[in-house]
């Protein structure tokens, strides 16, 4: 039987989403294996759920700033980034190893850095004895999910592969592919379909705004200056699984028809192809999502720790418009308003990480002789298939 283990974490959907989309995947194609998600909080044990979960919740939600300052020194000071790492793999390596001993599985997938970061070292120091695959799902700050002890880095942005290799080593394998999110956007867009099941007006500008999992950033702000840009544009505001900001929106925009507050939904599919423009504050799957789409892409709300450096990667490739401030949203939602939509049609046809998974899975069951799979397609940079952004 080939067995998978795919480490995810509960920090916010984007490890979450990818860990059961290809789990999902993979039974698809191999309904005889046997495929695992863990927690790699859980796994590594009480400590590391206590320091990074339970810690990184409060700090993004209530003090940003002191995020920030944790974020430059774990990432950019010596002396601290040398401390978190020796921290992190005291807290979770036996843990992480104990796990894969008793699971013994073909592959280890992980969509959870802190967890790429641990096992990539036990990975080059011969303690893991199968294949490690990193799934990347940030455009940037990649400082731990990539690790040279990985045997693949699986990346949705191929703009990321550059930084990949920095971290990782020139010869590190990086690919672009699809499938760490919903197949839904493997598919034709239908906007007009989509309105109609969100019950959406049909032709009337749609802005979506969003908070990420945890509903974080200045969501108010940002439905507010949707509004100002024109009378008929209505917002679509998610709020992710934050009960209290979507409480305190709903009270805000109680009499506003032009205003639908959503909490955690698994529709972003009908959410995306609706939108004209999203206002974004967290980075990751959800600006991919919304990429692939066509729709205008605004950074905005909450630019600390590793938003900052994604927002400047966002400018740097032109994916997206990045606003500092509330002042300057309006323009930027008009300007982009103003932009037709530009689907990613390459994007159904890049390689599945379902199928590259197995092939690592099969290799480290032995099945093609022990030897490492080659990357069949490379990343590179700016290999995306839409025009740049506003910037």
């Amino acid at each position: 039987m080939l067995r998978v283990l795919i480490f995810s974490a509960d920090i916010g959907e984007g490890h979450d989403l990818p860990a059961r989309v290809i789990r999902d995947a993979l039974l698809a194609r191999r309904p005889d294996a046997e495929v695992t998600i863990l927690d790699a909080l859980d796994s590594a044990g009480p400590g590391a759920r206590f320091v990074v979960r339970n810690g990184a919740e409060f700090l993004l939600g209530r003090l940003p700033w002191l995020f920030d300052a944790e974020y430059w020194l774990l990432t950019r000071f010596p002396p601290t980034r040398w401390l978190g790492r020796r921290l992190a793999e005291l807290l979770g390596r036996k843990g992480l190893l104990r796990t894969i001993a008793e699971l013994r599985p073909d592959v280890v997938v992980s969509t959870y850095p802190g967890a790429t970061d641990v096992l990539g070292g036990t990975r080059r120091r011969g303690e893991l004895a199968v294949p490690l695959i990193a799934v990347i799902t940030d455009l940037s700050a990649l400082q731990y999910w990539a690790h040279p002890g990985c045997d693949a880095h699986l990346v949705i942005h191929p703009e990321s592969a550059e930084e990949v290799r920095k971290i990782a080593g020139p010869d590190a394998v990086v690919e672009h592919v699809r499938g760490l999110t919903s197949p839904v956007f493997e598919r034709e867009l239908d906007p007009a379909g989509a309105r109609a099941a969100l019950e959406l007006p049909a032709r009337a500008p749609i802005v979506v705004v969003s908070g990420g999992g945890w509903g974080i950033g200045d969501l108010r702000g940002a439905v507010s200056a949707a509004l100002m840009t024109a009378p008929g544009v209505h917002v679509v505001v998610l709020c992710g699984r934050n009960a209290r900001v979507q409480a305190s929106l709903e009270g805000a925009f109680a009499g506003e028809p032009r205003v639908r507050v959503m909490g955690f939904t698994d529709r972003m599919g009908d959410v995306l192809s609706a939108a004209d423009v999203l206002v974004h504050s967290t980075a990751g799957l959800t600006v991919f999502e919304a990429i692939v789409c066509g729709v205008r892409v605004i950074s905005y709300g909450w630019g600390v720790g590793h938003i900052r450096n994604n927002n400047r990667a966002y400018r740097r490739f032109g994916l997206a418009d990045v606003v500092e401030g509330a002042g300057e949203l309006p323009g930027a939602i008009a300007r982009d308003l103003a932009s037709p939509r530009r689907p990613d049609a390459a994007y159904a046809r890049l390689p599945a990480a379902a199928d590259r998974i197995l092939a690592f899975a099969a290799a480290g069951a032995g099945l093609e002789a022990g030897h490492r799979p080659r990357s069949a397609e490379h990343a590179a940079p700016g290999e995306h298939q839409q025009e740049p952004q506003h910037q």
